[in-house]
């Protein structure tokens, strides 16, 4: 198959990059190289951003239902092009049919979000806050956003969580994509500009993190959105902040679920399967942990392997598919090695996917479903995130010992109980530092009218993407207070200190 030569989009337009260095993107179900990205230079990275300046006022002039018009026809070719870039997710990715479908769905989700522009940016409005005076307030764009997107998503990140709001509030933004799955960010960066969204607005490089350190300190990048790990994400969020600039970076889980005794095993077992291999466990809301009340736990544990035996693992494209590969070489050396400290540190391998060939994509990057029991809570195979179809089972006796455990971990992304007992759901619920929370549901993301909100070492910064933060991250509020004069006001010689201050 012959390779594609990758272009960034800036300005409108698909440049071909001045840069004598490219990065492979490739097939994980076949391990063959499908296209080729550019490491644009800092000079077109720069390029992008003063694009994205120049379009700023412009756009930002533009009348939100106007925008939100654009956002409707984009969300129209989202639709028409649901299998192309369903497929392309597939390709440069690995997920399954029906996961990457999802990936390009929440995209869409999002989208439609920005439809509602005009009444997300509606303000509000006082009078008489004090005896003859007025306030109002607005909620404006701020100019130029950079967006640093992982290569787990890449539909829904980038062009879900980052740009559509960002643009829909009145911003421009810059997209650096993932140097592993740039292919689908370009195809919708194409989709934007046949939705007419003007030149400048929306712009798309590839490029190492040494190139994309500029969006950090760059006078004219006003706020930084990033996905990835905690110890980039903090260093994003130091550098940016101190230099000034709205920063939300969100970043590692290490998700928990508790099983408590009451739960119905099998769809129990169904749910935990779903969330811990589904995305072959390459997402920051995979369920890597299970840990359950010993009187239920072989069970639960006979369950979970039987259904796993059931799945078939295979190549992305291919719709029967259950689990896919993991997305490259690297990575999958990585997830091999966590296991092999796993045996190391004393776990019981139960289930072991290392040596997991697909016949006729024998140099895919395949693992099989690999579960560990009687994980302890020193090992660092339960407590450090894996990125990969690794589940661990932890045992406890009770609810208490159960969520103490979960809340000792560093990371506050979700956190699951699975549970008849609505009393224990209660509990759980209240007292857990997870941030998203699910009662019987796995994989508690929520819908995009609420926040995506990690705590903990899995978030820094102050306004999450998802809801009504995302529109209060790309925009500031500005208060208008007014006071017009009547006759005998017009006379008056002197002014109160506080001048409408005081009510």
């Amino acid at each position: 198959m012959k390779q594609e030569q990758l272009k960034p989009f800036i300005n409108g337009e698909f440049m071909a990059s001045e840069t004598d260095t490219y990065m492979d993107v490739f097939d994980p179900s076949t391990g063959t190289v499908i296209a080729r990205a550019p490491c644009c230079t800092v000079s077109e990275v720069s390029q992008a951003v003063n694009a994205a300046k120049e379009a700023y006022p412009a756009w930002r002039d533009t009348p939100a239902h106007k925008r939100a018009q654009l956002f409707f026809k984009l969300r129209q070719l989202i639709d028409q092009n649901m299998d192309e870039l369903t497929l392309l997710v597939a390709r440069e990715h690995g997920k399954v049919w029906e996961e990457a479908a999802g990936d390009v769905i929440k995209a869409r989700e999002m989208t439609e979000m920005a439809c509602g522009i005009p009444n997300l940016m509606m303000g509000e409005a006082l009078m008489d806050t004090s005896s003859g005076y007025d306030t109002t307030l607005y909620r404006e764009p701020l100019g130029v956003f950079a967006g640093i997107a992982p290569w787990n998503f890449p539909a829904m990140i980038p062009m879900g969580w980052m740009a559509p709001l960002a643009i829909a509030c009145g911003n421009t933004f810059v997209l650096k994509a993932a140097s592993y799955t740039p292919m689908t960010s370009l195809k919708m960066a194409a989709l934007y500009k046949e939705a007419g969204f003007p030149d400048g607005v929306l712009n798309v490089v590839t490029c190492s993190r040494k190139e994309a350190e500029i969006f950090l300190s760059h006078p004219d990048i006003k706020g930084v959105s990033f996905v990835g790990s905690t110890k980039v994400g903090l260093h994003v969020y130091t550098e940016a902040a101190s230099n000034g600039k709205r920063v939300q970076a969100l970043c590692e889980a290490k998700n928990h679920a508790l099983v408590l005794n009451d739960a119905a095993i099998t769809r129990t077992a169904a749910g935990i399967i779903n969330s811990a291999f589904g995305c072959a466990g390459e997402r920051c809301m995979a369920l890597p942990v299970v840990v359950v009340q010993e009187e239920v736990a072989d069970q639960l544990v006979s369950e979970i392997i039987r259904l796993c035996k059931s799945q078939k693992i295979g190549p992305a494209y291919d719709k029967t598919s259950n689990l896919g590969p993991v997305v490259n070489a690297g990575h999958k050396e990585f997830v091999l090695n966590f296991i092999q400290k796993g045996i190391d540190e004393g776990a019981k391998l139960i289930l072991d996917g290392r040596n997991c060939v697909v016949p006729g994509h024998e140099d895919g990057y395949y693992i099989g479903h690999t579960i560990f029991d009687h994980v302890e809570p020193s090992m660092s195979i339960g407590n450090d995130e894996i990125f990969g179809p690794v589940l661990c089972i932890k045992r406890v006796k009770t609810f208490e010992e159960g969520l103490q455990l979960m809340n000792d971990n560093p990371f506050a992304n979700g956190s699951v109980i699975f549970t008849q007992s609505g009393y224990y759901a209660r509990e759980f619920a209240r007292r857990t530092d997870g941030g998203m929370v699910g009662i019987n549901v796995g994989i508690p993301v929520p819908v995009a009218v609420f926040p995506f909100s990690g705590h903990k070492m899995s978030f820094f910064g102050d306004l999450h993407c998802h809801g009504k933060d995302s529109i209060r991250f790309f925009t500031e509020s500005k208060t208008v207070t007014s006071r017009w004069f009547d006759e005998e006001e017009m006379q008056k010689e002197q002014v109160s200190t506080w001048d409408g201050a005081i009510s």
